[in-house]
């Protein structure tokens, strides 16, 4: 599965702080989103469903 973040990113950091094996700030101010290992699925999920602006897919 891969974690995707798209231009809604208000760059709040939410998600590296729940899940900072998936998803990082970049230099651009906004998060990143990377490949979700099965061991850290879940953490992936609650940072996606607590995004303020609903930026976080995973597919």
């Amino acid at each position: 599965m891969k974690a995707t973040v798209n231009d809604s990113c208000i760059g709040c950091g939410l998600c590296c702080g729940s899940c900072p094996e998936v998803f990082s700030m970049g230099d651009d101010g906004v998060a990143h989103g990377s490949d979700v290992p099965d061991s850290v699925l879940e953490a992936a999920q609650s940072a996606r469903d607590e995004c303020p602006v609903s930026a976080i897919s995973i597919e």
